[in-house]
């Protein structure tokens, strides 16, 4: 795809893409989105769907049989799918941060091991650094890699774990050396089947209901040395590089709730009679609709540039991304509350889609770094600019 790309017009492949994937969504992930959020169940139809338009994982590069989406189209991937189902979304989202650490800094032995099923749609790849005393302070993590002769043995728990027990693979951060700190944390790639590896039970979620999150617990894993990720101690810089780019991703899917929910509620105030007219006819109506679209515009417009700046690897990438994240996911938790009340009572019952979509809206606020941490990356970015 062309990655001499403008912030402002999407070139002609990415508007194509859009069309394509948004016509994918509404036939065929939109009808089933009430139904995965009320059963708290995986959406295998949308797994399905997307994995026969190559859609699941085409961030993947066609060297290991992925579509080599660039930064953008994948962020019009998610930002659509979104649009319909947030829980299906989270498929593509969670195959790119799995992966990143992979593609970023892994051998090339383990990317032709690894990358090509998740690009075949046999396999999802999930990201593991969260521990139950170790969420925005990362570094505290307590989950062990102790080395064995050629092989590490791990021993720890993660938590908050999105897709734990549906993904075959997962990127686990682990200690290497407790005296180093970020220095001694180091990146694997774990299985699903490899022996001592079992999975909590399903966290009770607001939001986000068809995408599985559980504890995932390491109890004497023992992998080969070649399971590692990049060189023993890279794994927290690995890591962070990593977000830098799926942030971006989490931004995209907060357009897609935000876009889904202006969309329902322009045309509901369209379609609702009050005092003899239609609420769209209010001024005060208008004021909200207004507010919303030219927040959600300015959101995606800075997304698209992190989009741009991630595809580049520019210096500033780590602002932008966190810029991104932030005000994409803060403005999609404004829109989706915003379109609950255009609703009035009809916004806060299942009948209508507005009251989910406020629901998923929340987590993009909070996971891959809550808000609170991407506005100290952003100033910690801004002073060291300072010279």
């Amino acid at each position: 795809m062309n990655k001499d790309f403008s912030i402002f017009i999407l070139p002609k492949e990415h508007a194509l893409l859009r069309e394509s994937v948004r016509s994918l969504a509404e036939e065929r992930i939109a009808p089933y989105a009430a139904e995965v959020d009320e059963r708290g169940e995986f959406p295998h139809a949308a797994y399905a769907a997307l994995i026969e338009s190559n859609l699941h994982a085409a961030h993947i590069s066609e060297e290991y049989g992925g579509e080599g989406a660039d930064a953008l189209a994948t962020c019009v991937i998610v930002e659509e799918i979104a649009r319909a189902c947030a829980s299906s979304s989270l498929i593509p989202s969670l195959n790119k941060v799995g992966t990143m650490p992979l593609i970023l800094a892994g051998s090339e032995k383990l990317k032709r091991r690894y990358l090509p099923p998740v690009a075949r749609g046999e396999a999802m790849f999930s990201y593991a650094l969260s521990e139950p005393e170790a969420g925005s302070d990362a570094a505290s993590m307590r989950t062990r890699a102790d080395r064995d002769g050629d092989s590490y043995v791990l021993n720890g728990t993660k938590r908050w774990i999105s897709g734990a027990g549906v993904s075959q693979y997962y990127t686990v951060m682990a200690v290497t050396d407790p005296d180093k700190r970020t220095g001694g944390i180091s990146a694997f790639v774990v299985e699903k089947d490899d022996a001592g590896v079992s999975f909590g039970a399903l966290e009770r979620k607001l939001g986000i209901k068809g995408s599985p999150t559980r504890e995932v617990y390491l109890d004497n894993v023992r992998l080969p040395g070649e399971r590692m990720i990049g060189a023993e101690g890279t794994g927290f810089k690995t890591a962070l590089s990593a977000l830098d780019h799926t942030r971006v991703t989490v931004a995209a899917q907060a357009l897609g709730i935000a876009q889904g929910a202006l969309d329902y509620a322009a045309s509901y105030v369209k379609e609702r009679h009050q005092f003899g007219r239609a609420i769209a006819e209010f001024q005060g109506v208008q004021f909200m609709i207004a507010d919303m679209a030219m927040k959600l515009e300015a959101a995606r417009q800075l997304t698209y540039a992190a989009a741009a700046k991630s595809e580049r690897g520019d210096d500033d990438l780590a602002f932008y991304s966190a810029a991104a994240k932030c005000f994409a996911s803060d403005t999609a938790m404004e829109v989706a509350t915003d379109a609950v009340q255009l609703l009035g009572g009809n916004g806060y019952v299942k009948d209508y889609p507005v009251e989910r979509m406020m629901r998923d809206a929340k987590i993009t606020q909070i996971y891959e770094g809550t808000n609170q941490i991407q506005r100290v990356v952003m100033a910690r970015e801004l002073i060291r600019a300072i010279r």
